[in-house]
């Protein structure tokens, strides 16, 4: 079927609030800030991929073949032969913009050295105070005996910060979780989790991307998958140009009479068509 800019499929919606946008199922955005700073990139024989840092103290795993609904786990190592010293988890039906606010601030972080990206990662005091994001968007809070806890304004977001004592085994292997993010009205929610050594600017910038008030954008084909609570709003064509109308009028016109060189314009290509959106792949309930 030819592609036409005036399908409903393809037309651009912007959508807010984001945490309840969806994935865009391709991880290429939330990749790209890592590649930039020079991580190298691999791919197995099923289709996952795997983005290394150069020195191989930070790796991420983009997994649509993995054995959980966790599409991505990123990990850091202060031994590259030991266990992990802290690891992040989005499941599947993350939106992608939030994971790529993510992996901006752990490249730049990267680039900083690691003090930035590996240590410091687990002072009580601090810890709270990486709630800050959650607090400056207008999200309640609640001290409870085992964990403090945030609320978006709308109720359909929450993060929780265990304050209790857990095991660096189990949270490596993704059974227990320092912060836990939840997003999506009940019985279609996300998740993302961090363990706790991971670094307090790190965490800030989870928290920071999941708050982020600016709309995502979806096309016509993905507003069948937002939860009722989301806001899609028709982005408004470009005007168009004068050369815009004259190239139209050039193409639509009938005339038989070839052009001679001098009057011959150079070939414009039509605009590519994004990516079909793909169908999501089953996840299990955490």
């Amino acid at each position: 079927m030819p592609y036409d800019l005036n399908d409903e499929r393809w037309r651009e919606y912007h959508v807010t609030p984001r945490y309840l946008a969806g994935s865009t199922f391709t991880g290429d955005p939330a990749l790209q800030p890592l590649l930039d700073v020079g991580w190298k990139l691999n791919h197995d024989e099923m289709g996952n991929v795997y983005v290394n840092a150069p020195d191989q103290t930070v790796r991420l795993g983009y997994l649509p073949e993995g054995d959980d609904d966790a599409l991505w786990k990123i990990t850091a190592y202060s031994d590259p032969f030991a266990m992990p010293r802290w690891l992040v988890t989005y499941q599947d039906s993350t939106p992608t913009e939030i994971v790529q606010g993510f992996t901006t601030a752990l490249a730049a972080a990267y680039t900083e050295g690691p003090d930035s990206y590996l240590y410091y990662g687990n002072s009580d005091l601090a810890a709270l105070d990486v709630g800050t994001p959650l607090a400056a968007a207008g999200w309640s809070h609640r001290y409870g005996a085992a964990d403090v806890s945030f609320e978006s304004p709308d109720g359909l977001a929450e993060v929780h910060l265990r304050r209790t004592r857990l095991d660096h085994t189990a949270e490596m292997t993704g059974h227990q979780e320092r912060w836990l993010m939840l997003a999506g009205p009940p019985g279609n929610q996300w998740y993302a989790t961090a363990s706790s050594f991971t670094p307090e600017g790190l965490v800030a910038a989870m928290n920071t991307a999941l708050t982020d008030p600016a709309p995502v954008i979806r096309y016509g084909d993905d507003l069948r998958r937002l939860p009722l609570q989301a806001t899609a709003t028709a982005v408004k064509a470009p005007v168009p140009t004068p050369l815009d109308v004259r190239r139209a009028q050039v193409a639509n016109s009938r005339s038989t009479v070839v052009p001679s060189p001098a009057d011959a314009r150079p070939f414009i290509p039509a605009p590519r068509p994004p990516s079909a959106p793909q169908v999501p792949r089953p996840g299990h309930s955490r």
